[in-house]
C-alpha cells in the first residue's frame, strides 16, 4: 500500500494499519465535545442554581460571587492534574492514564447530581461542592491524550490551521447542548421544582456522556499504530522541572498569547447570564436560546478561522483578533445596558468574534517546543491559558460591573487583548533572534 507523504493513509490493511488525521480529528472533536459539556453544565448551574441552593445565607449578588469563587477551583487544579496523571502515564501507560481522569472527571460529576443542598448539611455541602469541583479540575489536566498535539503535526503543511481548529469545535457544541438542557428545564418546571431536583438532570446527562466518550477515544489511543506515531513525534511525557527549565519562555508565551480569546470566552458565556439573572427582568430561557444561537455563529466562525489561518498565518489571525476583541472591548457597557437588542448584539457579535480566535487559540506557538517536550509543554500551556485568561474571569467581570460599572468589564477586556498582541510580539522577536 502506497503511504502519503505525511505518514497517513484513509484506508486501513490488517497486516500495517494506518490512522488517517480524519480519524484522529474524530477522536479530538469526540473528546473535547464531552469535556466542554461537563464544563459548561458547571459553569450555567453555577449562575442559575448554586448560589441559591449553596449560598442561600448570602445576598443574590455574593451567592453569585461565592458560587464563582468555587468555579475557578478545577482551573487552579488543572496543573496539578496533568502532573499527576503524566506521572501515571509513565508508570502504567496511557491507557490506564485516561481510564482513570475519565472515570475521576465522570465520578466528580455525576456526584454533584447527588450533592446535599445548604438547607440540607450547611457549610458541608459546600465543601463538597468545593471538592468535587477541584477534582473535576484534576481529572480534565489529567485527560490529555496528545491528540490535538499528534493531529496539528500530522496535518499536511497547507491545512494545519484548518485541523487546528477542529478540536475546538468541542466548545459550541458542549455549549449548545449544555444551554440547551437548561433553557428547556427551567421553560418547562416550576421554579421550586427545577432548583429541588430538575438542575441534577444535566449532571446525569454528563455522566453518559462521558462514558461514551471515553470508549470512543479509547478506541483510538489503545491501538499500536496510534502508539508508534506518538513515539515516532516524540509525544511522551518529560520532566516538568526539566520542561519549565528549558521551555519555560513558551510555556508562558504560548499561553499569553491566547490570553484575550479566553478571556472573552467567559465574557459571552458566563459572565452576561449572571448580569441578565442579577440586573434583567428578561428570561433566563430565552436569553440562553440568544446564547446557543451565537454558539452556533461561534462554531461557524471557528471553521472560518481554519481556513483564514492556512491563508494569512496562525500568528497574523490571532493578531488581528486580538486588535477586534480589544476594539469590542469598549462597547460593552453600550451594548449590555441597551436593553433587549444591545445584549442580543452583544451575545452575537461577541459568540463571532470568540469562534475566530478560539479557533486558532490551541497550540498557537506549540511548534516552538522542542519535539521530545511538545507532548508536556502543550498540556501545561494549555492548563496555563485557562487559568491566566479564563478562572477568574467571570468572577473578576462580576465584582467589577457590580461595584465600579461595566467601563471596567471593558478594561479587563481590553487587557487580555493587550496580552496576547504582547506575547505574540515577543515570540515573533525571539524566533527572529533564535
Amino acid at each position: 500500500m502506497t503511504v502519503p507523504a505525511n505518514g497517513f493513509s484513509s484506508q486501513t490493511n490488517s497486516a500495517n494499519p494506518r490512522i488517517a488525521p480524519e480519524e484522529i480529528a474524530v477522536g479530538v472533536v469526540i473528546g473535547r465535545a464531552s469535556e466542554y459539556f461537563d464544563f459548561f453544565v458547571y459553569a450555567i448551574a453555577s449562575v442559575l442554581v448554586f448560589p441559591q441552593v449553596f449560598f442561600p445565607f448570602a445576598s443574590a449578588l455574593d451567592g453569585m460571587l461565592y458560587s464563582f469563587v468555587i468555579f475557578s477551583f478545577a482551573f487552579l487544579a488543572r496543573p496539578l492534574g496533568t502532573v499527576t496523571f503524566m506521572a501515571i502515564q509513565q508508570r502504567f501507560g496511557r491507557e490506564a492514564k485516561l481510564t482513570a481522569a475519565l472515570f475521576l472527571l465522570g465520578t466528580s460529576t455525576a456526584c454533584m447530581a447527588f450533592l446535599p443542598t445548604y438547607g440540607d448539611m450547611g457549610m458541608a455541602a459546600i465543601a463538597f461542592l468545593a471538592v468535587l469541583r477541584f477534582g473535576q479540575g484534576i481529572a480534565l489536566g489529567g485527560s490529555w491524550d496528545g491528540l490535538p498535539s499528534l493531529l496539528a503535526l500530522s496535518a499536511p503543511q497547507n491545512k494545519r490551521g484548518w485541523y487546528a481548529m477542529l478540536g475546538q469545535l468541542g466548545a459550541p457544541t458542549g455549549f449548545i447542548i449544555a444551554a440547551g438542557l437548561f433553557s428547556f428545564l427551567l421553560a418547562n418546571l416550576a421554579k421550586e421544582d427545577f432548583l429541588t431536583w430538575g438542575w441534577r438532570y444535566p449532571f446525569y446527562v454528563a455522566f453518559a456522556i462521558n462514558v461514551v466518550a471515553l470508549f470512543a477515544r479509547l478506541r483510538l489511543v489503545s491501538t499500536k499504530e496510534y502508539a508508534r506515531l506518538l513515539e515516532e513525534r516524540e509525544l511522551q511525557p518529560t520532566d516538568v522541572g526539566e520542561l519549565l527549565k528549558t521551555q519555560g519562555r513558551n510555556v508562558v508565551i504560548g499561553a499569553l498569547a491566547a490570553l484575550a480569546s479566553y478571556a472573552l470566552f467567559h465574557l459571552v458565556t458566563v459572565f452576561p447570564l449572571s448580569w441578565i439573572s442579577l440586573y434583567s427582568e428578561r428570561s433566563v430561557s430565552e436569553f440562553l436560546v440568544i446564547q446557543i444561537a451565537g454558539a452556533f455563529i461561534a462554531a461557524a466562525c471557528i471553521v472560518a478561522s481554519g481556513w483564514i489561518a492556512d491563508r494569512v498565518g496562525r500568528r497574523r489571525t490571532l493578531g488581528t483578533l486580538a486588535i477586534m476583541i480589544g476594539v469590542f472591548s469598549g462597547f460593552v457597557p453600550l451594548l449590555l445596558q441597551g436593553g433587549d437588542t444591545g445584549q442580543t448584539t452583544f451575545i452575537l457579535l461577541g459568540f463571532a468574534l470568540l469562534g475566530l480566535s478560539y479557533g486558532q487559540a490551541a497550540g498557537a506557538v506549540t511548534a516552538n517546543f522542542e519535539s521530545r517536550f511538545r507532548y508536556s509543554g502543550a498540556a501545561l500551556t494549555s492548563d496555563l491559558a485557562w487559568l491566566v485568561g479564563a478562572a477568574f474571569a467571570p468572577l473578576v467581570a462580576l465584582g467589577l460591573s457590580a461595584n465600579f460599572g461595566l467601563a471596567y468589564v471593558s478594561l479587563y477586556l481590553l487587557s487580555g487583548a493587550a496580552g496576547s498582541l504582547a506575547a505574540l510580539s515577543l515570540n515573533r522577536a525571539l524566533e527572529i533572534k533564535d
